[in-house]
Formats: C-alpha cells, structure tokens, sequence
C-alpha cells in the first residue's frame, strides 16, 4: 500500500487549479486529466463502478463485506485548487522531525514559515511537515483530502476483516470557484449521508457553514475636463469608494471571527467614468445574512439618489447557505464522526466553518454532509503547510466511521 506521505506528495504536483472566469464545466481541462488519473487508480486498488463523467466527477464503490443491511455512506473531497495563488509546478517540501524551529521556504524571497506569525506550528513538534517552497500554494485544500480517502479504501480492501457497509466515494471539481456541487447527481450517488474531508487542522468536525451571497456593482461615473468640471463631474471611483465606506467598517473579514458574518470586497477596478466592484456577503444567522443584503441594497439606492438614479447598479445573488438547517434532524451522523474521532484518539473539535464547503450545498440537495478535518493550515498561499501524522489521522477516523456504522 502506498503511504499517505508518496500519495500526497505526487498528487500535489498534479496542476488542477480551476478558473472562476472561465465559462466551461469543469473551468479548467487539467482537472480533468487529474480526475482520469484518479479514476485509474481506484480501479488498481479493487473499487468497482468507477466511472469519470464528462462533467469531471469520479465516483467509485467500496462493496460491503457485512451481510447486514447498513446505511450507505459516502466520502467526498474535491480536485482543484484555488485560483487565489500558483497552483503551477508545486515543489512541495518534507521537513522531518519538525522542531519548533524557522522553515525558509524560499532564500530569494526570503519567506519564513515561522512559529512567531503562525504559532499552531508549536502543535507539531516531533511531528513530519510538508510546505511549499514559497513560489506556490501546497494544494492540501483538498488533495490531502483525496489522498486520505484513497488511502482509506486501500486499507479496507487489504484488511477484509474490518467490517464494513457499502462505502460510495467522490471527488468533485471546480470546489474553489463555487460550483462543485453544480451537476452532483444525489440520487445516483446513492448515499444515505455523507461527509467532505475538507477541513484545516486535525480535529475539525463542522456541520454549520455561513450563508453566501454575491454583490456586483457597476458604477457610472461622468468625465468631463478637471479643468472645467466644478458641478459636472461624477468620479466613479470616488463614488464606488463612497459605497465601500457607507458599509459597517467592523463588519469586515479582518474585524470578524466566531460567528460573526463580514462584507468582503474582493475587486475595486475602475477610472473617473466607471468602476466596478465586487464583494461577498457572508454570515452564518438567516436573519442577519439577509440584513446584510438589504444594507447594500439601500446603499446602493441612497447613492443613486445623490447622484442620479442609473449611477450605480447591483447584482446580488445566494451563493449557498448554512447546511446547519439540513444536518441537525439527522445529528447523528456528526455524533458518528465525534465517537470516530475519539476512539483513534483525536480530541473533536466542533465549531462552525467560516466558508462553505460542498457539503452545504449537497446537504441542500438532500446528502447531508458534514465535515471533516484534511489536517491542513494556511490554505490558498505559499505558508500552507500539513502534518503527515494529521493525514494519517484523517484515514483512521474514516476507517473507523466505517467500522462504527457496520456494527450499529
């Protein structure tokens, strides 16, 4: 059986970086030559009905070797990574016995992973850690995933004495960009629930994600000569900027944590004659989540009538919501993964995600599908990094979610 550590570090080299400009599904054809890739090898371990549909999903079974009729549960990650960073030519590196001590990831740029900006390095001490080489993300959002569940079906299959359900399992595209779960088919997946392994450090068991909207706004300015523009000119870009400080300053990504919910501008683009800017609305309360709609509905509508109406305009759509709703009738799944964690001796460490995951929107579609830790921190940039012994965890809690189910 191949280890966690060679799986993980061959995956990661694998260029899969999706594109959220891109009209196409999958957004980018590599992750299709990745999902192939995949796809080959779930057939050499022993899965059956393993397909790659034209979409870029790859489904594979895991047969149940128990005579008892048990529920059938699913495992799922995803195959990009995020377009935030270089997902090209990842040169990933091992540090062994990890000592609390400064890890330059890259001499020309003089970038340092150390416990003095990021303190959950003290976490590992005695511990293998993979990083980047500072040039690229890592990629274990979510390859650490997709390694940990290949790694776990292996196991099953090389070790028919524990017993087991029918174990369905998934890898998904376009995650990053907000439409992995876009032609997910539930029905034919055909698993009672289901949980991503797509979360950070070990020990992470979510169940609650926010609400997610999308804002759009186009400013329309109008240019006339600064010499000769007293009460004639309308500078878009000071109008847009006008926009950006009418919203709640403290209720911004870098003011937030817990349950608190954010406006986050993630594009200002523009001149004197127009300027678009975009954000996301984030928070995990229904109520507030649509409080923060209408907030930046009436900002808008308050710009315009200084300005004139068709100053300003705004798109705003639900991206997802809070898969909270769907997973507490069937808690029991959750609890199934805190006693999982628990018996391979990892302490649960159940809070809300700050994000989405797939699994909200495949809980909306009727899978429920908590989440569950991929043992990863930093994601999205050159500091990421992942505990080997984290990954390893991962694959023993999946294995004995799997055992727990067969016995109930």
């Amino acid at each position: 059986m191949e280890n966690i550590t060679d799986r993980f570090l061959r995956y990661v080299k694998v260029y899969t970086t999706s594109d959220p400009e891109s009209s196409t599904f999958p957004s980018t054809g590599r992750q299709l030559a990745f999902a192939d890739m995949l796809a080959g090898e779930l057939r050499e371990i022993g899965l059956t009905e393993v397909t790659r549909d034209e979409f870029g999903y790859v489904t594979a079974t895991l047969p149940s070797n128990v005579d008892l009729q048990v529920p059938v549960i699913g495992f799922i990650s995803h195959v990009d990574t995020s377009p935030d960073f270089s997902g090209e030519n990842v040169i990933p590196q091992l540090v062994r016995n990890y000592q609390g001590q400064d890890l330059v990831l890259n001499t020309e740029d003089n970038l340092v992973l150390s416990p003095l900006d990021f303190p959950e390095l003290m976490k590992y001490i005695g511990q293998d850690l993979i990083t980047t080489d500072g040039k690229t993300l890592l990629g274990a959002d979510d390859k650490a995933g997709i390694a940990e569940i290949i790694t776990a079906m292996d196991h099953l299959i090389r070790h028919p004495e524990i017993k087991h359900g029918k174990i369905r399992i998934c890898f998904t595209p376009d995650e990053e960009v907000g439409h992995g779960t876009q032609y997910f088919d539930v029905e034919k997946f055909g698993a009672d629930f289901a949980y991503t392994l797509d979360g950070g450090e070990i020990g992470e068991l979510e169940y609650e994600n926010f609400n997610a909207a999308s804002a759009k706004i186009t400013v329309k300015g109008r240019s006339v000569h600064p010499g000769y523009a007293k009460n004639t000119m309308i500078n878009s870009a000071l109008v847009a900027m006008q926009i950006v400080q009418m919203l709640p300053p403290e209720q911004r990504p870098e003011y937030t944590t817990g349950y608190e919910g954010f406006f986050h501008l993630t594009s200002f683009e523009g001149d004197v004659s127009l300027t678009k800017l975009e954000f996301i609305i984030r928070d995990h309360d229904l109520a507030k989540f649509e409080a923060k709609k209408k907030l930046m509905t009436e900002v808008c509508s308050l710009v315009n009538l200084r300005y004139g109406q068709g100053t300003v305009s705004l798109e705003m759509a639900d991206q997802y919501y809070n898969m909270k709703q769907k997973v507490e009738p069937v808690k029991y799944i959750v609890d199934l993964a805190e006693q999982a964690m628990k018996d391979v001796g990892v302490t649960p460490k159940i809070k809300a995600i700050r994000g989405g995951t797939d699994g909200a929107q495949l809980s909306w579609k009727g899978l429920p599908c908590p989440n569950i830790f991929a043992g990863g921190h930093n994601f999205h940039g050159p500091f990421e990094f992942v505990p080997v012994q984290s990954m390893q965890k991962a694959v023993e809690v999946i294995v004995r979610i799997a055992e727990l189910v067969a016995s109930r």
